[in-house]
């Protein structure tokens, strides 16, 4: 597996059934969320008046951190903004960076086809799942939870990921993900605010709203 929490974001919103993540376009916020937040628990950018301001230029020695915060970098904006920026470009150096570390295949498909064009198999279907069915049995528990599953657990659920957090657990233990996004509040307050409107960007980005 991998250490990350973008790497454990994404295959955590891996579906194992399908054979690809659950929804590219939800998946593609995840990422940016997770990436940002394990910025912040890096000490690499931090919350200023509700903008994200970079802390420190040097190298995480991760493409994909070094990727993000480079482009966070260039411009100040909300934890919102950056949240919804860049999306298909994160998705992507993700999946790139696990098939270099050989947790998953990329495929690119043909142009015309109508579905994604890009095919992703993870190369451990066991493992993923594995790691899935720890993480939802860590939120039907009662005990702390670790910083880096926390915010895979909150993100899920604000994501309707339900492989990872199925509608009944999620109103079941609604104080128990109320406290994990409250995790969020402590790494940054913006980026709490910003993944607690996620389900709205999401639904906009995807058409629902009208938005893009």
């Amino acid at each position: 597996m991998t250490d990350t929490l973008y790497g454990r974001m994404y295959l955590a919103a891996y579906d194992t059934d399908a054979g690809a993540p659950y929804d590219r376009t939800r998946t593609g916020f995840l990422l940016r969320a997770a990436l940002l937040a394990e910025l912040a628990c890096l000490g690499r950018v931090a919350d200023t008046s509700g903008e994200v301001a970079v802390t420190d230029t040097g190298s995480t020695g991760d493409p994909v951190l070094d990727l993000v915060l480079s482009r966070v970098g260039e411009h100040r904006r909300s934890w919102k903004a950056w949240v919804r920026a860049d999306r298909a470009e994160t998705l992507a150096a993700v999946e790139d960076r696990l098939a270099a570390l050989g947790l998953v295949t990329v495929a690119e498909r043909p142009a015309f086809r109508r579905s994604a064009r890009r095919g992703v198999t993870v190369r451990h279907a066991a493992d993923v799942r594995a790691l899935q069915a720890r993480l939802t049995a860590v939120l039907r528990g009662a005990g702390p939870v670790e910083g880096y599953d926390a915010v895979v657990l909150a993100l899920g659920a604000v994501g309707r990921v339900r492989h990872l957090v199925p509608a009944p657990d999620a109103h079941a233990h609604q104080g128990r993900l109320d406290a994990m996004t409250g995790r969020l509040d402590a790494i940054a307050p913006g980026l709490g605010r910003a993944v607690r409107g996620l389900p709205t960007t999401m639904v906009a980005a995807q058409g629902g709203m009208g938005g893009g």
